[in-house]
């Protein structure tokens, strides 16, 4: 075949246009002009699929825009039959000649169509959503109206309709810009509702794992505080059916030496005394420290004032009476002051059972505006100006190994940056006072409102 017969053929083919007429310009600039508008109308349709990742509701919008722009359109409808693409958010759309967008549901800032639809768009629109395409299951273009369905993997599951003014006619090339919108619309729908279900996944694992991540965290501090408490009660175990046991045995068996002795020897009847006295404030002493470590150290422990109340009413001897007065408002405490604060009180109603020979002890707690006080005052035969000499040679040495609980006490307070003092009583005896104030974290968020 030679070139001069192959010319006019191909060029035919390629231009719409048989070069032999006389109306080969006119024809030419109606192919270009259609050429533009192909261009145009797939720039278009490209710009509305790339909303994918926007949101169905804005893919939609884009794509139905699209055809309006691409079509010079009255109005135009794009609508997925009930059940179809179950995953799709956006149901239905329909535009008007101005860009206005109208739904029944689902869509942000859709006006309500109300008796604004035309009865074919309106029928038209009933007609997909009850899945009855079966007259529409080919394109349809007709000179101001084209219908078209959007089918994924070989279903129809929707329609895309168009209808446009008498100025407006539609052809072929329309038919193919309406063809490629309906075939692409269902595949990013189906991408936009799988992107945005993903990013939901994404955010639902966000926020499991932070979940996961606290209870972690949580499992860790029980676990922890699990462990110190029962290496707490085993100490305190170990304490009692050991240690003092062992104390009490001794403590009986001096009973039992300083009944026999002859009633001539003083001298080893007062030292039989002094050792029975200072077996029975060993005996007290353990049972404070055994009480102590059976406090649990987590966040479900009594508060201060309870455990208090226990101390002075379970721990002591018969023979002293003690009450105890809480003042101000409660707040909570760090365990360690908590603690130190226990062992202050224990210690000085010890002391005031065992060398004060009270009858009477009042405890009253605290809680002041900077700061957290615990005295303990009582009726026995102390003297306060003997007491503050001993705390004083007991601080610089330990002479005889006795009235380190004063100095214990004081080291107590001044550990977590208080004081200790030991004062007069209104009631005859002994007035021990210990003032600890709040940490600076602690202030802080006691006046955040």
């Amino acid at each position: 075949m030679t070139a001069a017969d192959a010319g006019p053929p191909d060029l035919a083919r390629l231009t719409g246009l048989r070069s032999g007429k006389g109306r080969f310009y006119s024809e030419l600039r109606v192919t270009a002009a259609r050429l533009d508008r192909v261009m145009v109308a797939l720039d278009t349709i490209s710009r509305a699929l790339v909303q994918t990742i926007d949101g169905p509701e804005k893919l939609v919008r884009a794509v139905a825009e699209a055809a309006r722009a691409t079509l010079d359109a009255d109005w135009v409808l794009l609508a997925l039959a009930d059940g179809a693409l179950p995953e799709a958010s956006v149901r239905h759309l329909i535009l008007d000649s101005g860009g206005v967008s109208y739904a029944f549901e689902g869509l942000c800032d859709a006006r309500d169509p109300g008796a604004a639809l035309p009865d074919a768009v309106l029928n038209r629109l009933n007609d997909i959503l009850r899945g009855q395409l079966a007259a529409f299951r080919l394109p349809v273009i007709e000179t101001q109206h084209a219908h078209v369905p959007i089918e994924l993997d070989g279903t129809v599951i929707g329609a895309f309709a168009a209808w446009t003014p008498p100025h407006r006619t539609l052809d072929g090339t329309d038919a193919m810009v309406m063809r490629i919108l309906a075939s692409q619309t269902a595949v990013a729908l189906q991408n936009s509702a799988l992107f945005t279900k993903s990013v939901s996944l994404l955010a639902q694992s966000e926020a499991r794992n932070a979940e996961l991540l606290a209870t972690q965290r949580e499992l860790g501090a029980v676990q922890r505080h699990q462990v110190l408490n029962s290496e707490r009660h085993r100490i305190a175990r170990e304490l009692h059916d050991s240690v003092a046991q062992t104390v009490l045995s001794a403590g009986m068996q001096i009973e039992v030496c300083r009944s026999e002795i002859s009633a001539q020897s003083d001298e080893l009847a007062g030292r039989l005394d002094l050792a029975k006295e200072l077996t029975r404030s060993a005996t007290e002493q353990l049972r404070s420290a055994i009480y102590a470590l059976n406090q649990p150290a987590d966040a479900q422990r009594s508060s201060l004032a309870a455990m208090l109340g226990q101390l002075a009413t379970v721990h002591m001897p018969e023979d002293l009476r003690v009450t105890l007065r809480v003042d101000g408002y409660a707040r909570e405490l760090p365990s360690d002051v908590e603690h130190a604060l226990l062992r202050i009180a224990g210690e000085a109603l010890f002391n005031t059972a065992m060398h004060g020979h009270a009858t009477r002890a009042n405890v009253r707690l605290t809680y002041r505006q900077d700061a957290v006080s615990l005295s303990i005052a009582d009726d026995g035969t102390g003297d306060p100006d003997k007491l503050r000499l001993m705390l004083r040679m007991a601080e610089a040495a330990d002479v005889d190994g006795r009235h380190r609980g004063l100095a214990n006490m004081a080291a107590r307070a001044a550990g977590h940056g208080g004081t200790f003092g030991v004062y007069r009583s209104r009631l005859g005896g002994v007035r021990v006072v210990a003032r600890i104030p709040y940490r600076a974290t602690d202030l802080a968020e006691s006046r955040t409102p």
